[in-house]
């Protein structure tokens, strides 16, 4: 008989859950709705994949994310297990072969966005679905006091009155206790089983730097702490620019984000992952759902929006639990640019309706047509064709998204699929009589075999024309051919990023947009920038007490290793600071790297080391030449 504990070995090959994971999996055995509050890094998917692959029939995992919700279907299906994504993206057609799929198959993990939860389509075919478990990733995303509030979301609990009695797990990264009663009011989570695991993560040191030079004092840095590092920076350009200066400094590093194409991002992604490149610098369109464990240090350039993105992107860090650090670098101008940033991130009602006027210019929509419908979007086409600045009309949308009239996805790599249309017999009867198509034909039955008649099946075109010895144009040109001629659906590779219309096409003049719930949201998020403002200001309180009581849990620990509590420790041992300096001094009679320097003293305390010589580089009294070794000034 399968386990809990038999499964994650079978599929997973670990010998043992982390906490909480078993007895969330043990709630979710019972038949009890339970939310699950685990920080970046702990494991959320396991809490509802075990409990799935241990009951009959299909988990439906609600997630807003489509790049990721496709990266857990690829990885479950190569663990082998049957998953399957749907989302606004795919065509009717497409849509129509998995809902099937979901009834007559053998798919375990449904993937969907929340705004397919509520189309008639899916509802009519979740009826004759046996299902075992609903989750609700992200969840926070239901809680309009939330960083990231998704109107869809609140949709989500409808569906109990079609599977009344399957459970429900809500999972969330960090959630304050305003936004936890939300997930439980807004999902009608019945007498649920709650599970928080405490934020603090004490093998991270929280560290702000106040440094005139940002770039130098990441230079310094990266040569104290070896190993893997992500640097966030605001802008597309600023990546490309910071991982120039980083590379004529010797450290093998590369830059990503969402603008770059899909297999840019792929293989960046894969040469830092595999530790052929030390680090990346990117925007915070890198992240979500990679799984890199040997992080050792998260740098931030710039000041996130909110504390709830920091902690996810910082937590990135030490998820193998070793010595790890998240680090800001800041300077002064940078709570006046952020205020600047989020304050221009709040677009007026007038200003709104004009953007949903031209959107439905661009796309030429009439009124009270499109609901469903998705359309590619080209920001900087938009933004020229109509005027705007693109740095504004990003918020609108966000707005608009917030306030239920569209869904914008960023650039998501989807690649090309196809279907067979017609049967066997057809099929081969257009073969005898169109010999030109015949090899393409047989190359896709042998590539692909016959899942292509029964579901959509990914494809490339490159791996055929190498097969058939011609040009990957010649291919793709055949490709739309079949389809004019119906005989199949070929649905090409695209990463744009797309706008689905959630409403039928309102008139612009008449938006329905509540003004005062928008005012309300824009109140929250300038509050949340002023806490990490002074979250990156402030010099008295614990880093890590501090991120624990902006999420609500309250505590007197302190971390002892951020910057904040080495402050005081440096105040409490003056007598161990001298001695460190001393030596310091003495041993640098002869150069050498930091890491040598540390051995050779031995610090019994190494954080208040690591302090001494950053202070002794900042007061010039010892200095790093060009391949980082430490010199004494003389």
């Amino acid at each position: 008989m399968n386990t809990a504990l038999s499964v994650l070995k079978q599929y997973w090959h670990h010998d043992q859950f982390r906490e909480p994971q078993s007895s969330i999996i043990d709630a979710v055995l019972a038949g009890k709705d339970s939310l699950a509050i685990i920080p970046t890094g702990g494991g959320k998917s396991i809490c509802f994949q075990v409990p799935a692959l241990l009951s009959e029939g299909l988990c439906i995992v609600v997630t807003p994310l489509i790049a990721l919700m496709e990266d857990q279907v690829d990885e479950l299906k190569k663990r082998g297990i049957a998953a399957i994504a749907i989302h606004s993206g795919m065509s009717y057609r497409e849509l129509d072969i998995a809902l099937d799929n979901c009834i007559y198959g053998k798919i375990k993990f449904l993937y969907l966005s929340p705004e397919r939860l509520l189309t008639e389509l899916f509802q009519e075919r979740l009826k004759r679905m046996k299902v075992c478990l609903v989750a609700v990733d992200e969840a926070h995303c239901i809680s309009q006091w939330g960083y990231d509030f998704r109107p869809p979301y609140l949709q989500i609990a409808e569906l109990r009155e079609i599977i009344p009695s399957v459970p429900f797990i809500a999972l969330t990264a960090s959630a304050t206790k305003l936004v936890q009663e939300d997930i439980v009011t807004r999902l009608n989570l019945k007498n649920p089983a709650l599970f928080r695991k405490s934020v603090a993560r004490q093998n991270i040191s929280f560290v702000v730097r106040r440094s005139e030079n940002k770039e130098r004092k990441l230079l310094e840095i990266l040569a104290k702490v070896k190993g893997s590092a992500i640097v966030y920076v605001r802008s597309r350009k600023g990546t490309k620019e910071l991982a120039a200066v980083l590379l004529k400094n010797k450290i093998k590093s590369t830059f990503y984000h969402a603008g770059l194409t899909y297999s840019d991002r792929k293989l960046r992604q894969e040469e830092w992952i595999t530790n052929k490149v030390r680090v990346v610098v990117a925007t915070n369109a890198f992240g979500m759902g990679i799984n890199k464990q040997d992080v050792r240090v998260v740098v931030h350039m710039d000041l996130p929006e909110n504390l709830e993105s920091y902690y996810q992107e910082a937590g990135r860090a030490g998820r193998d639990g070793a010595k790890s650090f998240a680090v800001i670098i800041y300077h002064e101008q940078d709570g006046l640019n952020l205020r600047k940033n989020v304050l221009q991130a709040q677009p007026t009602l007038d200003f709104l309706k004009k953007i949903y006027q031209s959107l439905a210019n661009y796309f030429q929509l009439a009124v009270g047509g499109s609901k469903g419908e998705s359309y590619n979007f080209n920001l900087e086409e938009f933004s020229k064709r109509f005027n705007y600045k693109p740095l504004s009309v990003f918020p609108a949308l966000k707005r608009l998204a917030e306030a239920g009239l569209i869904e914008l996805n960023e650039g998501f790599y989807r690649p090309s699929k196809l279907n067979v249309l017609v049967e066997k017999t057809k099929l081969y009867e257009f073969q005898v009589a169109n010999e030109k198509f015949d090899p393409l034909v047989k190359s896709l039955l042998r590539m692909y075999g016959t899942s292509i008649h029964f579901e959509f099946t990914v494809i490339s075109e490159k791996q055929l024309a190498k097969a058939l010895n011609v040009d990957v144009n010649e291919v793709i040109t055949n490709l739309h051919h079949l389809r004019k001629l119906q005989l199949i659906d070929y649905e090409p590779a695209s990463e744009m990023p797309q706008i689905t219309y959630l409403l039928p096409r309102q008139d612009a003049h008449y938006l329905p947009i509540d003004s005062k719930k928008m005012e309300e949201r824009r109140q929250l998020n300038l509050s949340k920038m002023e806490a990490v403002i002074q979250y990156a200001e402030q010099t008295h309180q614990c880093r890590m007490q501090l991120i624990q009581n902006y999420f609500d849990e309250d505590t007197f620990a302190i971390c002892h290793v951020c910057d904040v509590c080495i402050d005081k420790r440096k105040k409490d041992n003056l007598a161990a600071l001298e001695d460190y300096r001393s030596q310091i001094l003495y041993l640098l009679e002869k150069p050498m790297p930091a890491d040598e320097l540390e051995k050779a003293v031995s610090p019994e305390d190494s954080e208040l080391f690591v302090e001494v010589l950053r202070e002794m580089v900042d007061n010039n009294e010892i200095m790093y030449d060009a391949f980082w070794v430490l010199h004494k000034v003389v």
